[in-house]
């Protein structure tokens, strides 16, 4: 920044340069400075309501408050004068009036900004002798408690649901004293990031439900960590009392979740502390569990391997959770290819692949922190809200200052700012794509009958500064995947836009630098000797399977497929944090695992950044991290390089292997460009996407999250339209029939829907049951 545009000028004394029209409470923060504020917040538009923040400015008769002052040049301020301090002093007073006086039984208690700013401005007396006034309290959901007779009208919360989350929940009704913060029409707050009010209140009045009197903040120990559902990997700060988790705050990263964190990751801790929680080895003999030692348990583990191996290397298979750590991912599949087979995946839940022409390290195309700057973005199959809530934060940012915003998806999804959205069934998300393609020019790909939404898309693709094509989840599901990728990557360079992968899980974008796929070495390097992908791996019984830190009802593609497979094969050993049924019914054995804040580790995030973290509590009962239980498989097998010590020694041993190692997502094959996949197929085509608080098995064991509007039950959507085709009315009963599986669930309405869909959520009660997420169902009245 040049002399020129910045101006100089003097606060208590102090020579500071600033750019013109910054807010002075700005510029004094930067140098330093203290100044008591209540209702501003480096995020949020300046309400200046609070007036805590009043200096005095040379030349001015009245205090000014900092948070809505823009400095000038020659400008001279006092922050403790005696003008200053004394309107710092009264109005410190005049909030404590109504206050009441309950800190030793409020949560906020130890870390309460009104505590420590009554201490340096408040009295030890109060004038105030008339009856305080009473409010009461609002039930906003099973996440946030409330005690709104302590609320200072700070407006927080509620500048937040305007300026940050996109919805209105709060606001408020009355004047002055009686001013009341709330919901409109008595809902509860739902959004997926509501949580972060809760740190924004500078008093007790909004606090976390789940642990609310369970402990005192000074009781408290913090340590770091990073979220574990996507693939943003934001910061957290952990605190624990007496080895128990109890909170999860947001810890400022401004180039990845800036200073907020979604609902999932600041409340799924509670999963942790769920009933059943596997506490030791378990051996299934002649159908009965039996608990066991843990020498017993890995000899046996060891033994099958071993033997699987050495009969036939490929009837050994090994799947992981894209929630695994880098050092798991490095270890399992130096395990797997150590004893000669290349069969290990973690991409659970995609739907189609094309691994000789895929990308070998895919990720976002971008910096998290550029997303907000883009001019167009074109997101293909993605519930951007529910997948990657931040990142979701991020565009609407960019939509917010004039991006042009379009997604294409099977239903219409409920955004929080302009866009334009394109629906069709599974089979017509390629054909929309493709007429994007068509009106850019591209070569090769088949005709289709464009219309001017498609021309006006690729005019803003190609017209934009910086552009993003995007991929998401519901696209890894369908069957057209290598299709909606090839028409991807050709529409991004046609456009002249960057091309971007939103990844599975937290550590899907790691894999491919610990080698944890079938076509991919440790480093991003190709296999000389590709293996099968996760469902090539699940198509038929195998001799041994090593399964790690996921369930097959709920996080795989073809539930039913994965099940009846895995039960067939003839050895299959867990490592899980719990005892489900599923595993139950498919294993020989469980090995108890240590999950998130249990161990220590590295997620890669989708951007390719590498984030470490230690474990904050001891894992429960006999459970042990995962990569120390990998650690020992390997040398009871007998293969070299299992000798590492630590997490970070793992970590290392494959840093050294990632040296020069880029990401890059073109392919490295010809595109496909032929429609077809499910479009092949008739009748009702089935959206299996999975649900906010249903994506892996810490979220789906958090009471407090199960209990929220946004945690779905298990039923049937469909357009109105085809519901009264087939005759069917909002609520009733149907069998839903997929291949050979049949369930029965209640059908709910949703025009959001395109017609000739049924909206079959994944990973919920009763969808373990059935098959593929996307494919052909049947419905049949009850």
């Amino acid at each position: 920044m040049t002399d020129e545009k910045r101006v100089t000028i003097e606060v208590d004394g102090r020579q500071l340069q600033a750019r013109p029209g910054t807010m002075l409470i700005e510029v004094t923060d930067a140098a330093g400075i203290p100044i008591p504020r209540f209702c501003y917040h480096k995020k949020l538009s300046v309400a200046a309501n609070c007036r805590m923040c009043l200096v005095e400015v040379e030349n001015i008769p009245k205090p000014l408050p900092a948070c809505a002052t823009p400095v000038m040049e020659g400008m001279k301020v006092r922050t403790r004068s005696p003008k200053a301090l004394a309107a710092q002093q009264g109005t410190m007073e005049f909030l404590l009036i109504n206050h009441p006086l309950d800190c030793p039984i409020c949560d906020q208690g130890g870390e309460c900004e009104l505590q420590d700013v009554a201490v340096g401005y408040g009295g030890d007396l109060s004038r105030f002798t008339e009856r305080k006034r009473v409010v009461k309290d609002d039930d906003l959901g099973p996440l946030i408690a409330t005690e709104m007779t302590r609320c200072i009208h700070c407006t927080r919360c509620v500048r937040f649901g305007a300026e940050i989350a996109g919805i209105r929940e709060l606001g408020a009704t009355g004047r002055g004293e009686h001013m009341r913060i709330g919901t409109y029409v008595a809902k509860t707050v739902d959004h997926e990031l509501s949580g972060n009010i809760i740190d924004l209140c500078p008093v007790g009045a909004l606090t976390a439900k789940p642990s609310r009197f369970q402990a005192r903040a000074w009781e408290l120990t913090q340590s770091d960590g990073i979220a574990s559902h996507d693939g943003v990997g934001s910061n957290l700060h952990l605190h624990v009392r007496r080895g128990r988790l109890l909170r999860v705050h947001p810890r400022d990263n401004e180039a990845v979740n800036e200073t907020w964190i979604s609902d999932r990751d600041r409340f799924s801790y509670q999963g942790l502390y769920a009933n059943d929680r596997l506490l030791a080895p378990m051996i299934r003999k002649e159908g009965q569990w039996h608990e066991a030692g843990w020498d017993e348990a890995l000899q046996l583990v060891a033994g099958q391997l071993k033997d699987a191996a050495a009969q036939d290397a490929d009837s050994l298979v090994t799947l992981l959770s894209p929630r695994a750590t880098l050092e798991e991912m490095y270890l399992a599949q130096k395990l797997t290819r150590g004893l000669g087979s290349p069969h290990i995946d973690c991409r659970l839940r995609q739907g189609a692949f094309s691994d000789a022409t895929a990308p070998l390290f895919p990720w976002l195309g971008m910096p998290i922190a550029e997303l907000e700057r883009v001019d167009a973005a074109l997101v293909i199959g993605s519930h951007l809200r529910e997948e990657q809530p931040l990142l979701a934060h991020r565009l609407r940012k960019a939509a917010l200052g004039g991006a042009h915003i379009t997604f294409i998806n099977p239903f219409e999804l409920e955004l929080t700012h302009p866009a334009r959205q394109l629906v069709g069934a599974p089979d017509v998300m390629g054909r929309l794509l493709a007429g994007i393609a068509q009106a850019l020019g591209v070569e090769g790909v088949a005709k289709h009958d464009g219309d001017e939404v498609h021309e006006a898309v690729a005019r803003q693709l190609k017209e934009a500064g910086n552009a993003v094509v995007l991929l998401g989840n519901l696209a890894a599901s369908s069957p057209d995947f290598a299709l909606l990728q090839g028409l991807a990557q050709a529409v991004a360079e046609v456009a002249g836009a960057r091309l971007g992968y939103l990844p599975a899980g937290p550590n899907s974008t790691g894999a491919a630098l610990a080698g944890a796929l079938p076509h991919v070495l440790p480093g991003a390097r190709a296999a000389e000797r590709s293996g099968a992908n996760a469902a090539g791996i699940l198509e038929k019984p195998r001799r041994a399977c090593l399964l790690i830190g996921f369930e097959p009802d709920a996080d795989t593609w073809n539930p039913a497929q994965a099940q009846a497979s895995l039960a067939q094969s003839e050895f299959v050993v867990a490592l899980s944090a719990w005892r489900s049924p599923a595993l139950e019914a498919v294993a020989q054995v469980l090995l108890p695992l240590a999950d998130f804040a249990e161990t220590a580790g590295t997620y890669v995030n989708t951007e390719g950044l590498w984030q470490g973290f230690q474990g904050a509590i001891a894992p429960p009962g006999s459970a042990r991290p995962g990569w120390k239980i990998l650690r020992v498989l390997g040398n009871l097998v007998g293969l070299d390089g299992f000798t590492q010590v630590s997490a970070q020694d793992v970590r290392d041993e494959l840093a050294g292997r990632c040296n020069g190692v880029s990401p890059d997502n073109r392919q490295r094959g010809e595109l496909s460009m032929q429609l077809g996949g499910v479009g092949s197929q008739s009748g009702l085509q089935r959206i299996g996407d999975v649900p906010i608080y249903a994506v892996d098995g810490l979220v789906r064991r958090a009471p407090a999250l199960q209990r929220t509007a946004a945690a779905v039950g298990f039923g049937v959507g469909l357009h109105p339209a085809e519901a009264a085709r087939l005759g069917l009315a909002d609520g009733a009963q149907v069998t839903v029939t997929q291949g050979d599986a049949r369930v029965e669930a209640a059908v709910h309405c949703d025009r959001r829907i395109a017609e000739g869909c049924a909206r079959i959520s994944a990973a919920l009660p009763g969808s373990g049951r059935l098959g593929m997420a996307f494919g052909p169902v049947t419905l049949e009245k009850v």
